[in-house]
């Protein structure tokens, strides 16, 4: 029998009271926050203080509130879903999530079946949910693992995209498994029918939604908070009217939805982001409590030695597999290639949908199945999250994956505003700064601020010093950047030091103590004598980080060693050119006939994203 009302009320508050506080110690700690879910969801569950069990909410009950949170969580990864970044992205990561994903379903669905003796469709079940790492899982990891730009948009694009498709796929097996469908030409009519119905259903909704937020007044007053509201109930409309015309087609067309609609140009799209990041913060605490609930410790015990073969197989042997082949003659190095093999947590759709359809089958009378979708599921989960999440930072390390850091001691506007602009190259930066108030006014921007004050040793140590690149002193207090510059160069040694000086009268006095030094004061004066004097160079150069860009880069390709810029000038991008080269210490503005040799500093300028692609040609990494 269902709790009373009384209790239901109190668990919901608690259930919402737990998702909020493993988000909190989830940013905290810079831990996925499916670690803590996971840990109250036991702890309230019948293996724990039994709080939640089954037959709290009702079979029923249970399946409607975990549906509909299924719902809003893939509407959510689809709606994130860029098909122009996709267009856009390297051949390696289309790879991942297209060779790479059929290779995760394939060898995850043998070897469950031979390992744990399922049968075929149980077992491609669990195959097509452990497909997908997710975005809510990797990107904690790459808050605390800095690696690089190519490394983390292959991670991001891959949990994003296979969230998505993974559902789908386990719609169609799981209808399969409850109509007991197993003829190929059947499967393929399944296949089509909820594919179809869901794309219906999900671009019809996405359209009225779509027409609504661009042509109906919303309220001058309120319209993004209806816009917020709007979008959520699509999403659930979408959801429960495919459902409707066809059982489990719910799935596909919230996807739909959200994929259309996220890669329309809606109003309001920074606050519906913000908002349905919120709402499903909140629904996933439900998926992970009712996880709880299904979960019993002697079903993972029946699983014994299999269960450990599955998530040896998936850790050790699927994911490096599938990565190494998706990602060979790309531009990746091997320990990155590597920390991608190592670093493939499973999270939130696998556990929401495992969920949703182990009460599905439940509720048909199929409880060995759902014992072994439950437990096996939540194994790997387990496994994943906590081995290679938890340890991420020290596989990276390990591995020697992460980039060299940029410490900006200073967090007010100069440090902000060349944060901002090493950050858009990719640098990782770190600023550090003791000011409460520019601490929350550095991380609302979005930069990662360590706190403390940098003039301290120890502060400059715990900030990742040792590991620093570049450290820069763009406080407004000379003699605290005086400081910085020294302590850096006594104690840490990073190959640039760079200090801000106020007080113009400080420049000399900086730089018979040898620190490189830029004053405020003269750069001003210089930028305002630029704009009278080369007004034109001084325009394009205000447009440096955006439009337009000079970038440094050093010749590491051993195909640009004996090329003349004769010969590379044709094959470089038509909005960039080689403006001078730096070799043993001089710089010259390089003629047609200059031949370029490794180890050169080659210094371009041009149009913003032609810099960048012409950069890779000289160094491939």
């Amino acid at each position: 029998m269902s709790a009373g009302a009384g209790q239901l009320i109190a668990l919901v508050a608690a259930i919402i009271g737990v998702g909020v506080t493993a988000q909190v110690l989830s940013d905290r700690f810079r831990l996925p926050s499916i670690i803590f879910l996971i840990t109250a969801g036991v702890l309230l569950g019948p293996e724990g203080l039994g709080f939640i069990t089954q037959e709290t909410f009702g079979l029923t009950g249970l399946s409607t509130i975990v549906g509909l949170s299924v719902a809003i969580i893939v509407f959510e990864g689809a709606f994130h879903l860029r098909i122009d970044k996709l267009r856009e992205a390297p051949a390696a990561t289309l790879r991942l999530v297209t060779i790479g994903a059929v290779i995760a379903f394939v060898a995850t669905t043998v070897v469950v079946r031979f390992a744990l003796g399922l049968d075929w469709l149980v077992s491609g079940l669990i195959g097509a949910l452990l497909v997908a790492t997710g975005p809510t899982v990797i990107a904690p990891i790459l808050e605390v693992v800095p690696v690089r730009d190519r490394v983390a948009t292959a991670l991001d694009t891959e949990g994003i995209v296979n969230d998505v498709t993974a559902a789908i796929l386990a719609v169609v097996i799981f209808e399969a498994i409850v109509t007991e469908t197993t003829a190929p030409a059947a499967l393929a009519t399944l296949f089509a029918e909820r594919l179809g119905v869901g794309v219906v259903v999900g671009a019809v909704v996405a359209g009225v939604v779509y027409y609504a937020l661009r042509y109906v007044d919303l309220s001058p007053g309120n319209a993004p908070q209806n816009a917020r509201l709007l979008v959520l109930a699509g999403a659930l409309v979408a959801y429960g009217g495919a459902n409707y015309v066809a059982t489990e087609a719910g799935i596909a067309a919230v996807a739909v939805a959200g994929m259309l609609l996220g890669n329309a140009d809606v109003p309001y799209e920074a606050e519906i982001t913000e908002f349905k990041g919120d709402i499903t913060l909140v629904v996933l605490s439900f998926v992970f409590i009712a996880l709880a609930a299904l979960l019993q410790f002697e079903n993972l015990i029946a699983l014994g030695v299999g269960g450990v073969v599955v998530v040896v197989a998936v850790m050790l042997v699927i994911r490096p597999a599938l990565v190494m082949l998706s990602t060979v003659g790309d531009r990746f190095e091997r320990n990155e290639r590597l920390f991608m093999s190592f670093v493939g947590p499973r999270g939130i759709i696998p556990a929401s949908v495992a969920t949703l359809f182990a009460v599905e089958l439940a509720n048909e009378g199929m409880t060995a199945s759902a014992d072994a979708l439950v437990g096996t599921v939540f194994l790997v989960i387990l496994a994943t999250v906590v081995l290679e999440g938890g340890f991420a930072r020290q596989i990276a390390e390990r591995l020697d994956v992460i980039p060299m850091r940029v410490l900006i001691i200073g967090g007010g506007k100069v440090g902000r505003a060349l944060a901002e602009r090493l950050e858009d190259r990719g640098e990782n930066v770190i600023v550090v700064e003791n000011d409460e108030d520019v601490v929350q006014t550095a991380r609302n921007a979005g930069h990662t601020v360590h706190i403390g004050d940098g003039t301290d040793t120890d502060v400059l140590r715990a900030a990742g010093a040792e590991n620093a690149r570049i450290v820069v002193a763009a406080t407004g207090d000379d003699d605290a950047n005086l400081l910085v510059a020294q302590l850096a160069e006594s104690k840490f040694a990073p190959e640039t030091i760079l200090a801000r000086a106020n007080n113009p009268d400080n420049v000399e006095a900086f730089e018979e103590l040898g620190v490189r030094t830029v004053s405020s004061v003269l750069a001003t004066a210089q930028a305002i004598d630029n704009y009278i004097e080369r007004p034109a160079l001084a325009n394009w150069m205000g447009e440096i980080g955006r439009s337009g860009d000079v970038q440094e880069i050093e010749v590491t390709s051993e195909e640009m060693a004996g090329v003349t810029v004769r010969e590379i000038g044709p094959e470089l991008p038509g909005g960039s050119l080689i403006a001078v080269v730096a070799r043993d210490g001089e710089t010259q503005v390089p003629d047609a006939d200059f031949t370029l040799q490794v180890g050169d500093r080659v210094t371009i300028i041009g149009n913003r994203d032609d810099v960048r692609t012409a950069m890779r040609q000289f160094d491939p990494n």
